[in-house]
């Protein structure tokens, strides 16, 4: 029942992305016609099979489409089994509203109230299967390339965010997910800090809630400090363990069962300030609410 779950979540999701381009009558076109006509396929399928030490094959169906968008959920909850959830957060939000005049984002300028989109480019769906049994073992959702500002007040997180800290030393360190009980977990985490074996989060000695990463930036950092696209931001549903390869090939991310969201950011945050005032909510509303909005 679980594989079919999966597999009828997939086509749905496919069939929702594809459904508002069939909205007129196909016809036949000539050759002479199809002769004068460029440009780039709307969707590209990809049978991705026979990487070494990888038990799966994939299958990518990637979207020739460019978005930009400025998004608000309320409450977004996602893998709810086994008395708790996998992913939940209230108050989710893609881009965000500048509020002052000058502010540099992704390398531009904005004034007050100017919207700085997010921006996902060739989005895609893939399955992985598992040739031996013949069954989906996961799917996953992404971009070829994303870049933009991700707020939310997230609860639990099951995954990985790609974000450096400081101590008060000024070494960086990769941030780790903790659970309440400050082991280090990438299910369910409450979490997040320094894993440098002083962590407790009960004290917040090297760790803070989740709660207090209110905004964050996609993407990943340049030379000259702006922020780039990463193709590593998805959000996977697996059987079991998949290692998914990035589109680009380059990196591999090792998604556990359950709900798997890789949050690459580009960002560089303190640890004190993270433990004290916390990175602030971006606006998000077109009537500013304040940086600490919920």
């Amino acid at each position: 029942m679980r594989q079919q779950a999966y597999g009828y979540a997939a086509v749905t999701l496919f069939c929702l992305g594809i459904a508002p381009v069939a909205q007129a009558e196909l016809k036949p076109i000539s050759d002479e016609k199809m002769g004068e006509v460029t440009g780039q396929a709307f969707m590209q399928i990809e049978n991705i099979q026979d990487i070494p030490g990888n038990p799966h094959e994939f299958t990518r169906m990637t979207l020739g489409m460019d978005v930009e968008t400025r998004l608000n959920v309320d409450d977004v909850k996602a893998g709810t089994i086994d008395g708790g959830v996998d992913f939940a957060a209230q108050h989710v939000a893609f881009g965000h509203i500048a509020r002052t005049d000058g502010v540099q984002y992704n390398g531009h300028s904005y004034s007050a109230g100017d919207t700085v989109h997010f921006e996902a480019f060739q989005p895609y769906i893939e399955l992985a299967e598992d040739p031996a049994e013949g069954k989906l073992s996961g799917f996953r959702m992404g971009f070829g390339q994303a870049r933009g500002s991700v707020s939310s007040l997230t609860s639990s997180f099951s995954g990985d965010i790609g974000l450096t800290l400081v101590d008060g030393s000024g070494q960086e360190f990769d941030a780790t997910l903790f659970d309440q009980n400050s082991q280090a977990t990438k299910y369910r985490a409450s979490n997040i800090g320094i894993d440098d074996g002083t962590a407790d989060c009960a004290q917040n000695v090297n760790c803070a809630p989740l709660t207090h990463l209110q905004s964050l930036f996609v993407g990943k950092e340049n030379s000259d400090g702006t922020t780039g696209f990463t193709n590593d931001f998805f959000i996977g549903f697996q059987r079991e363990g998949v290692d998914w390869q990035s589109p680009d090939g380059v990196n591999v991310i090792n998604a556990g069962k359950g709900v798997f969201i890789n949050l690459p950011t580009s960002m560089t945050v303190s640890m004190s300030q993270l433990i004290g005032q916390g990175v602030p909510r971006l606006q998000t509303h077109r009537e500013d609410m304040g940086t600490q909005l919920f």
